[in-house]
């Protein structure tokens, strides 16, 4: 009988070793069960039949027993990492999990004492950096950045606990940390780069660093400094990059500059005065220098005209005009050309008036006779109306930027890029019909790709606004700094003469209203253009738990919204066409702040909400304040819609033809015949008691007084209640 019990062990150990080629219990098995558990199939599949110690991405000990180094990046891992897989590696000293979607670590992963290399950067991992961090006794290297996928690690920075004395390398940028930054760092002596940049830490004055001797690399911006950049700074004799910019500091820049600096950027501050002739001496030693959007004087008489305007845009040029040897022979060409302009100016504005008038009057009559019966040549937003329905031509307004390579183009995630106008131009056929893809209030989007392959959305914002360009490029930093894995991140912004370009990611899937009330997939409009949806997306939205996710989804930007951050952020104007899919069909809502662009006056103009979206209140001319539970209401009609299939307006919504979306949906509800409005292609996708479940928590949303509408983290438990098993 014993025998025959511990027989059958070994059969099944000498079976799972076959197939895994690891035994239970050792490092190559907890590899082999991390991966397989966090979905890594790909890799795995070409590993497994081989030793662990034998993979490319892992590194073990000269015995070939332990493994010392994991790298994991990019694998598509997800989820929560459990425990008792990479937790029991306990001679780990570097991990690498970068570049995934993991969204928890596990309470084993502390207890690695000989780890040196941590890098987590480029997750979705929410919550406080745990207190444990620090038995990492011989920690050298710690990067968890958000970076582009965006983890959210929070807490006040004094609780983040390191053994300092042995740090190199600490990048804690594009979190949610707060506080003032107090850090050991006068036990860091051995620290070489340090990243705290876009956090929300406490407005704070610089903090003392000029104990780090061995500092190489220094990026603080968007921490909320203020005061003045210290003088003592020039002590950091080995300090390559000094990223100061997007900051409340003001005064005169230091005199003294560290010999070794290679990149320096203090722009978007308040900083004034003259630029230290010392330090102008240094720049063309310089790789990349930026000391835009301040209030700066130089004398410019060894500086090009367009390293003028790109690195020192919105300072003042001190020297005379004979000092300048660009700008002097400017003016002097000004005199010679003056006249023959004149003459050619004069010429062709008879002739563009007189084509001017022909082509208007040819326009309007055709234009009368089309209107209804052909579609405009790109997607334009729906239901649009009055002064916002318009269509940009954009070669007046292009013609009007000189110097496109002088316009700085600022990338947040990729400041080294140094892009320019003109690689917008590029990127989108100089803003041809061809590169449009929808218009709307705020403007024309286009589409692209800019230097690296990078797909981007570029919207120009044509309303007016009453903001200066110091004070627009301050709500663009604001706005990129705002990350969630469900809101569509602003990667970059320009200002190119009196226009205002957003940079988006762009969402290959399209928008919610293209999948669910557009046209379908590969159908052409009148000039050819396609619609920008999926095969995939199109599929997968004839399911409830598809469906599901994408409320669940938006539901969660929201809540971030509102209730991460004081005081809340309001969206203004959430609607299906505000809603995309991105190229792993994660909703993601477009545009949030948008309209705080436009400054006092246009901004609740702009953002007043859509037809079949307005909130009753909006009715109320004595009310004119936005309130959170505004896109509450938006957010109920974009479930009913979601629901039901159905748009907001112009729809057929049985029995009651003149009635709207909302006025059905509820009048059902409140007679308990909701499943009456679900959607035929997903009634049988999922229990239909969930769909009602739904059409009730937007019942709840849609209440007339905003005071009867729950919280969107009020919303967001309701929906995981009723969350769809799989899908």
């Amino acid at each position: 009988m014993g025998f025959g019990f511990f027989g059958s062990l070994l059969i099944l150990s000498l079976f799972f070793k076959h197939f895994t080629c690891q035994l239970p219990n050792t490092d190559g098995f907890y590899v082999f069960d991390f991966l397989t558990k966090m979905g890594s199939n790909s890799y795995m599949s070409d590993n497994s039949s081989s030793s662990v110690c034998s993979w490319k991405r892992v590194q073990c000990d000269a015995n070939k027993e332990n493994v010392i180094a994991l790298k994991a990046s990019g694998l598509g891992l997800t989820g929560l990492i459990p425990d008792s897989t990479i937790g029991k590696l306990t001679k780990l000293q570097s991990l690498d999990l970068s570049n995934n979607k993991i969204t928890a670590l596990p309470s084993d992963l502390w207890s690695l004492g000989s780890l040196k290399s941590l890098n987590l950067s480029s997750n979705q991992i929410s919550g406080s950096i745990p207190n444990n961090i620090g038995n990492f006794g011989l920690l050298q290297v710690v990067d968890l950045s958000g970076n582009i996928s965006g983890n959210l690690f929070q807490g006040h920075i004094s609780q983040v606990q390191f053994k300092w004395s042995h740090l190199v390398y600490l990048d804690l940028s594009e979190n949610q940390l707060s506080g003032e930054i107090s850090i050991n760092l006068s036990q860091a002596l051995n620290l070489r780069h340090l990243n705290l940049a876009y956090n929300q830490f406490s407005r704070q004055k610089f903090p003392r660093i000029e104990t780090l001797s061995r500092l190489e690399y220094l990026n603080l911006s968007k921490t909320s400094l203020s005061g003045h950049i210290p003088s003592k700074i020039s002590q950091l004799s080995y300090l390559q990059t000094l990223d100061v910019s997007s900051n409340h500091l003001n005064g005169r820049i230091p005199s003294l500059i560290p010999e070794s600096l290679k990149i320096i950027d203090v722009s978007h501050n308040d900083l004034s005065g003259d630029i230290p002739v010392s330090v102008l001496a240094k720049l063309p030693l310089m790789k990349r220098y930026n000391f835009s959007y301040n209030n700066l004087t130089l004398c410019a008489s060894g500086i090009s005209l367009d390293n003028f305007e790109t690195a020192f845009y919105g300072s003042l040029n001190s020297c005379p005009i004979a000092a300048n040897p660009v700008l002097f022979k400017r003016r002097a060409n000004i005199h010679r050309v003056f006249t023959f302009n004149l003459a050619l100016a004069l010429t062709l504005a008879m002739v563009c008036l007189l084509a001017a008038l022909l082509f208007l009057a040819f326009h309007c009559r055709k234009k009368s006779r089309m209107w209804l019966a052909k579609q405009p040549s790109y997607k334009e937003e729906q239901n649009m109306s009055g002064p916002f329905s318009f269509r940009t031509d954009s070669t007046t307004w292009v013609a009007d930027v000189k110097h496109a390579t002088s316009v700085p183009v600022t990338m947040f995630e990729k400041p080294l890029m140094n892009l320019t106008f003109a690689d917008l131009l590029s990127a989108t056929s100089n803003f041809s019909i061809g590169s449009l893809v929808s218009e709307g209030k705020f403007g024309p989007v286009y589409r692209g790709f800019l230097p690296g392959g990078i797909h981007v959305a570029v919207k120009v914002l044509v309303h007016g606004s009453t903001l200066t360009d110091h004070e627009v490029a301050r709500e663009l930093e604001y706005l990129g700094r705002i990350k969630h894995p469900n809101l569509v991140p602003l990667i970059g912004y320009c200002l190119a003469g009196d226009q205002r370009i957003a940079i988006y990611d762009y969402m290959e899937n399209g928008s919610l209203q293209d999948l669910l009330h557009d046209m379908p997939l590969g159908e052409e409009d009148n000039n050819g253009v396609q619609n920008a949806g999926s095969d995939e997306g199109l599929s997968t939205l004839t399911t409830w738990g598809f469906r599901h996710k994408i409320a669940l989804g938006i539901a969660r930007a929201l809540a971030f919204l509102h209730h991460g951050s004081s005081p809340p952020l309001i969206h203004k104007d959430v609607k299906a066409s505000r809603i995309y899919l991105d190229f792993n069909l994660e909703p993601r809502l477009s545009d949030c702040g948008l309209a705080k662009v436009f400054g006092t006056g246009l901004e609740d103009e702009i953002g007043g909400g859509s037809p079949g979206y307005v909130p009753p209140e909006f009715s109320q001319l004595e009310s004119n304040a936005l309130t959170p539970k505004s896109d509450v209401y938006c957010f109920g009609v974009v479930l009913f819609e979601l629901v039901t299939g159905k748009k907001p307006i112009g729809d057929d919504y049985p029995v009651e033809p003149q009635a709207n979306l909302v006025t059905w949906v509820r009048r059902l509800v409140r007679e308990n015949k909701g499943s009456k409005a679900i959607d035929p292609k997903i009634r049988d996708t999922a229990p239909v008691y969930q769909m009602e479940e739904a059409l009730k928590i937007a019942y709840l949303c849609t209440a007339d007084l905003p005071t009867k509408r729950p919280s969107m983290q009020q919303i967001v438990g309701l929906l995981k209640d009723i969350e769809p098993a799989a899908f």
